[in-house]
């Protein structure tokens, strides 16, 4: 299996339903056609560089994943029949020092998923810690 990046953008006048749809129709894909999704990353709602078919704004999602080349091949086809998608791309990570540069991506994505504590919350813990042991 090869490594690979797949980013999209599918249009804003979609509604919020609509676009996870696209989004899970797409991740079924590649888990249908004997992929590996290794991460995800929901970009959200931005603004595009440029107007693109009279839109100025698109939601980008980001799908790390391992696959055999002839999904990338689908993936793609049903990219371009997709008309609820804006623009797309693959990445394919080949050698050695790319795909330890796509296991960073993926470390990246699968922790910003989740919420990190803040200093300021665990500063006082420890300032009562200490007052604790000195008593």
């Amino acid at each position: 299996m090869r490594f690979y990046e797949t980013m999209f953008v599918v249009k804003s006048t979609l509604t919020q339903e609509e676009i996870t749809q696209k989004i899970d129709f797409y991740k079924s894909v590649i888990l249908n056609n004997g992929g590996e999704i290794s991460a995800t990353l929901d970009m959200g709602m931005r603004n595009l560089a440029y107007e693109i078919k009279k839109n100025k704004r698109g939601y980008y999602f980001v799908i790390y994943f391992k696959a055999e080349p002839k999904l990338v091949l689908e993936l793609e086809r049903l990219y371009r029949i997709n008309e609820e998608i804006l623009r797309f791309i693959v990445i394919k990570y080949e050698s050695k020092k790319e795909q330890r540069a796509w296991e960073t991506l993926v470390d990246r994505a699968i922790h910003n998923k989740k919420p990190t504590p803040l200093k300021s919350a665990e500063e006082p813990s420890g300032e009562t810690q200490k007052t604790q042991q000195e008593s």
